[in-house]
């Protein structure tokens, strides 16, 4: 379909009932899912595969339950996950003191190897993506989405 027989998409974005979730919604159909889509044809890591390394590149460590809550995927792609990524080498355990059914997680040197290559895609989209802000745009969404992420993480 080309873009003049394309429905006018003012319509719906500016007239649904519910035009915040449907417009994050939109963007994120557009801009990561795409982006997940490309990293599990040329390498073969799913969704929870990426969430689970960028989550750990980002702290000492975590339990899988802790990846669970700060990405609101399932449990079960988490645990497949890190099943998967403890085989591979991308990730190390140690046993939780208080907690002898849950263990930390760690990202290995060739986690984060393989968490700088995946993380490109989404930096070059997002780039790409958002150019159309302003400097100052830019800022104010950034402190609305930070906003809203830490709120959702209190729902």
């Amino acid at each position: 379909m080309s873009n003049k027989e394309r429905p006018d998409l003012t319509k719906i974005i500016e007239r649904i009932e519910f035009p915040d979730s449907y417009r994050m919604s939109f963007i994120i159909n557009t801009l990561v899912l795409p982006a997940y889509d490309d990293i599990k044809q040329r390498l073969g890591f799913n969704r929870g595969d990426c969430i689970l390394l960028m989550c750990l590149a980002h702290y000492e460590e975590l339990t899988a339950q802790d990846v669970v809550a700060m990405s609101r995927r399932p449990r079960n792609s988490i645990s497949r996950s890190v099943h998967r990524m403890l085989e591979e080498g991308y990730l190390s355990r140690s046993p939780h003191a208080e907690d002898k059914r849950q263990v930390w997680l760690r990202i290995t040197d060739k986690g984060r190897q393989l968490h700088q290559e995946l993380i490109r895609n989404f930096i070059e989209l997002e780039q790409g993506f958002f150019g159309v802000l302003s400097e100052e745009e830019h800022t104010n969404l950034d402190k609305i989405l930070t906003k809203l992420s830490l709120h959702a993480a209190d729902l």
